[in-house]
């Protein structure tokens, strides 16, 4: 059986007749990315140029959505600490990270201050997630607890205030 043009495949006509939808332009690229969540300036930039965005471009959309207040690296660091504070990282990992995302070192301490809660706290939380409501309770368990806290970005005070046994 042969389709109407003749080439032996068969195409129904809402195939046909379906249009295809027009290339986003790299600014609907970017806002979509941007209404998802917060981008750093390098990162949306990065993510244009991976979709097919030319470097140019790419950086003159990035510049006139921050000039238009889509894009704010000091809205997205803070973001990024409370993102990364909520989900049991220190300031040391959290510094890292947002020195990956092209801030610099002012806007890096910036973010940090402005987180309100008390790192200890954050510290505490994840320790009593990880070990139950008591905590650590043995010396071997502690020891775990400040590794974890450790490899996490916490400071050696924090570690110290949230492993002590009350």
């Amino acid at each position: 059986m042969t389709g109407p043009g003749g080439d032996g495949g068969e195409t129904s006509s809402s195939a046909r007749n379906r249009r295809r939808r027009p290339e986003p332009s790299p600014t609907q690229r970017a806002l979509g990315l941007l209404t998802r969540r917060e981008h750093s300036r390098k990162e949306l930039a990065r993510k244009l140029v991976s979709r097919g965005v030319e470097t140019a471009d790419a950086c003159a959309v990035v510049d006139k959505l921050t000039a238009a207040g889509w894009q704010d690296d000091t809205r997205f660091a803070q973001s990024l600490v409370r993102s990364r504070a909520g989900a049991g990282y220190g300031p040391g990992w959290i510094r890292a990270e947002l020195g990956t995302h092209g801030l610099g070192a002012e806007a890096v301490l910036a973010a940090l201050a402005s987180f309100e809660e008390d790192w200890a706290d954050v510290a505490r939380g994840l320790i009593r997630r990880r070990f139950s409501g008591d905590g650590p309770l043995d010396v071997a368990q502690r020891r775990k607890a400040a590794d974890l806290l450790l490899r996490r970005g916490f400071s050696m005070e924090h570690v110290r205030t949230a492993t002590r046994q009350e």
